[in-house]
């Protein structure tokens, strides 16, 4: 994945609460075995009329959210089914960085998973955000900086926002948590080493004290029976 660090985007706005992954890939749309493929379905419901023409009423369809790589987003976003098919979907369609209230829980991990920067301010926040978009009639911009852990625009706004180091360090290095473990690769063999000679009953260990040792043994042959 392309790490996060700082971004320089564009706000599309999305003054809705509670929006679920069924509204924003529908559960029609995931019949496809890859990542990709779903840019052009997100928010298909409110995004198309019946007809499939764009509606022009929907938020992403403004003329100012053209390009738009940030999200302003209303609380409970993501909620519903734990379906990683959203996070790519905003991912295709250019999304770096969602900003809401809050997020559902498997929702934001799968955002930590796939490069897409979940970023959680407090009410007051999210409604000065809101209300600067309105004020710029759509063309708003903000500067999410991972590493300062802050959202900033050029007249004066600053929020400070929490993430888990761990999350943090996947996200700036462009890990997804098969990359992360990779990183302990030697560690991971070593505990695995010690593990086997446990089972075997032996007790060559390797000789890394910094390596979690598996404490697990086989019994041999007579052990533990009690006439």
């Amino acid at each position: 994945m392309t790490p996060f660090v700082r971004h320089d985007g564009r706000v599309a706005a999305l003054p809705r609460v509670n929006v679920d992954t069924d509204q924003i890939v529908p559960k029609q749309f995931l019949k496809r075995i890859e990542r990709t493929g779903f840019a052009p379905v997100l928010f298909h419901d409110w995004r198309y009329r019946a007809d499939g023409s764009p509606d022009p009423a929907f938020e992403l369809n403004q003329p100012a959210a053209a390009g738009a790589t940030i999200l302003l987003a209303g609380a409970n976003f993501g909620c519903g089914s734990s379906r990683e098919h959203a996070v790519w979907a905003l991912r295709e369609y250019g999304f770096r960085v969602v900003i809401a209230e809050s997020f559902a829980d498997i929702f934001y991990a799968n955002c930590c998973q796939n490069g897409l920067l979940a970023v959680r301010l407090v009410p007051g926040e999210i409604r000065e955000l809101f209300t600067r978009h309105a004020r710029a009639a759509g063309a708003y911009d903000v500067v999410v900086d991972l590493e300062a852990q802050t959202v900033l625009d050029d007249a004066g706004f600053r929020a400070a926002f929490s993430i888990a180091p761990y999350h943090r360090e996947m996200l700036l290095r462009g890990l997804d948590e098969i990359g992360r473990t990779l990183l302990v690769e030697d560690r991971v063999a070593a505990f695995e080493r010690g593990t086997r000679n446990a089972e075997r009953g032996t007790e060559e260990r390797v000789s890394d004290s910094t390596v979690p040792r598996s404490h697990f043994r086989v019994p041999r042959s007579g052990e533990g029976n009690h006439a």
